[in-house]
């Protein structure tokens, strides 16, 4: 697992290093709706984000353990990613999250009135 600067003792940080990442989340639900998937598959299915970004947020889950590279060699090189059980232990925090955001979205800011 890669080592991360803590910025705070605090559990919620410890999550936090792991998911934070405009793509990761996606990333995550994507290979536990889908199962294995390819490169290109994810890169296809997001649809708005880069090659080098999509590689930097693969390797950053692989090292964090929550996704499993395997490169298979047999004929046509080809790289699969798929979900570890560390990574599936996560889909219950991003099922919260996504609950919240459902909920929270369209909060209304009322800015009073200056007459």
């Amino acid at each position: 697992m890669r080592e991360i600067e803590h910025r705070v003792n605090c559990a919620i940080d410890a999550t936090m290093s792991v998911i934070e990442g405009r793509w990761k989340g996606t990333i995550l639900c994507m290979l536990f709706k889908n199962g294995t998937m390819r490169f290109s598959e994810l890169q296809k299915e997001i649809g708005e984000i880069t090659s080098s970004i999509l590689t930097k947020q693969l390797k950053e889950l692989e090292e964090d353990g929550m996704i499993r590279r395997e490169v298979d060699t047999s004929g046509k090189i080809k790289v699969e990613y798929s979900l570890t059980d560390r990574g599936y232990s996560i889909l219950p925090v991003l099922y919260s999250m996504a609950e919240w955001g459902a909920r929270n979205q369209f909060v209304q800011v009322i800015v009073p009135k200056v007459e």
